[in-house]
């Protein structure tokens, strides 16, 4: 490896993963040296944590066991705009979370599409709050996650095997059994524990969906605690216990991790004989014709009732989208500074990827907390909220940039270190001609990724914004509060257009010329 290069990079590395260690475990230690004591738990709090697991439990399972025929199907069948649709399946992820809930609650709401159908067959319609309420949207999230997640596990499988399989006839439930089920078995519980960690600390769904005794969870219970109560003890005693449980739901995940055989093959394109009959043509076409509808339905109801009244919107929500604007740029920038330190750092020091991962298992609202009560004696911490909600943003986008860079930082190094060092090629110029070129591409999507995140969160503005201060996403809140929902969903689709503009112009810029 380069060993020059890594003189002069480490550093910013180690600085970042200190400042890394401090938003994620520096932060919960200030809170609770804060409080003035650790009050005991009451059930409503316990009633939260139990909540939290089962949701979080369920929504995982859900999730892949629906993606497991959607993608089966879409591995094993060929049609007119296949690469349209797993693309569609990137753009959830990637989707504001209160754009999503207004779509599904203008489909699956008690005045939803879904609702007039049970309504217009003698039924009564369905409420969408609640324990099934937060598992639909928490399904909706990530079950195209799941789907691609999988996708590439199919495609991994040599066609030399399936062309085994037609020499033993096997049937199509003798393929999934001997061929397909193997395969699944040693990505399930990865992809597992990643939707479990993303559903504990899930925020803005428990808050609009949940929010009731029974529909709280622990990242919902520090809100309140923080909010209504101001019990900082209380909070940072819950936001320990849900880094506990996340930090299980890792550790468990690697010990549950079954090791895949090596499948080697000559790279043919696979040919599957035993698909070809009706009923199984039929039921492949069932399951890529509802996943579809699943996801197009929520944003086709954003895009139809917000262009209505897309330009009647009041000067607030443009205002807010402007702060939006900034703080994602800002925390998009943060962000890829802060990965391509930790990468370049670890080529020397490999777990310094691991302390790039530590925010997964962090509360944000703990962390934006910790973050003014440090400020608080020399600043206002509301002049710095729109700083504060950029950094705590940017760490917590982190993971997804690390794995985006990193591997590519490495492949770098691997490839045109020894020639580098040969010419001298050191510090900032070898990072400007060498590594930035060669990583455009991840980099460009990183980018974008982190700035789409950071536009549509609903994290720890919410905490500490001024009434004239808010963002896009905390604003589409305040109007559905009000009862405004013509106004939340015109708000809602210039969110999303913010939120898809910023990808589409990131990761295309990356991937431009790279």
């Amino acid at each position: 490896m380069a060993h020059r290069i890594l003189a002069i990079t480490t550093w910013p590395g180690l600085i970042v993963a200190g400042l890394v260690t401090f938003f994620s475990l520096g932060t919960l230690l200030s809170v609770g040296l804060r409080a003035d004591g650790f009050s005991a738990l009451d059930p409503f709090d316990w009633a939260a944590v139990r909540f939290t697991v089962v949701q979080a439990f369920w929504s995982a399972a859900l999730s892949i066991a629906f993606a497991i025929p959607v993608a089966r199907a879409l591995a094993r069948r060929k049609f007119w705009g296949r690469k349209a649709l797993i693309t569609l399946l990137g753009a959830p992820f990637i989707l504001p979370v209160i754009v999503a809930i207004l779509g599904l609650t203008a489909v699956f709401g008690r005045g939803g599409i879904f609702s007039q159908v049970l309504i217009w067959a003698g039924l009564e319609p369905i409420s969408i709050y609640g324990f099934h309420g937060v598992l639909l949207a928490h399904v909706f999230f990530n079950l195209p996650l799941a789907t691609r997640l999988l996708l590439q596990g199919w495609a991994a499988i040599p066609a030399e095997q399936f062309r085994l399989g037609e020499t033993l006839n096997f049937s199509s439930h003798d393929s999934f059994y001997h061929i397909e089920w193997p395969m699944l078995r040693g990505l399930i519980s990865g992809i597992f524990a990643i939707i479990f960690l993303i559903c504990t600390t899930s925020f803005a769904v428990a808050l609009t969906f949940g929010g009731g005794p029974k529909a709280t969870t622990v990242e919902l219970a520090i809100y309140q605690a923080f909010k209504f109560d101001f019990d900082i003890g209380k909070a940072a005693l819950l936001a320990s216990i849900q880094f506990v449980i996340c930090g299980v739901a890792a550790v468990l995940s690697l010990w549950l991790h079954l090791p895949q055989a090596i499948m080697a093959g000559h790279d043919r394109v696979v040919q599957r004989f035993n698909i070809s009959r009706v009923d199984i043509r039929m039921l492949d076409f069932l399951w890529i014709t509802l996943a579809t509808l699943f996801l197009l339905l929520p944003l086709s109801a954003i895009v139809i009732q917000g262009s209505q009244s897309f330009f009647l919107l009041p000067e607030t929500v443009w205002l807010a989208a402007g702060r939006s604007l900034v703080t994602a740029l800002g925390s998009a920038v943060l962000a890829i500074v802060f990965s391509l330190a930790l990468a370049l750092a670890a080529l020397k020091f490999r777990w310094l990827e691991g302390v790039g991962m530590l925010s997964v298992a962090a509360s944000p609202l703990v962390m934006g907390t910790g973050l003014f009560i440090c400020v608080f004696p020399f600043i206002d911490p509301a002049n710095v909220a729109l700083l504060i909600t950029a950094l705590v943003n940017a760490v917590m986008s982190l993971p997804f940039v690390l794995r985006a860079i990193g591997p590519a930082v490495r492949a770098t190094e691997a490839r045109f270190g020894p020639l580098s060092d040969s010419l001298g090629l050191v510090g900032w110029a070898r990072l400007r001609l060498v590594v930035l070129p060669r990583i455009r591409a991840p980099l460009g999507f990183s980018a974008g990724l982190a700035a789409a995140l950071s536009m549509g969160d609903l994290g720890v503005v919410t905490l500490f914004a001024r009434p004239d201060g808010a963002t896009l996403p905390l604003q589409i809140y305040r109007l559905m509060g009000a009862y405004r929902m013509d106004q939340a969903a015109a708000a809602a689709l210039l969110l999303l257009l913010l939120s898809l503009g910023l990808f589409y112009i990131f990761d295309r810029g990356g991937r431009a010329n790279a």
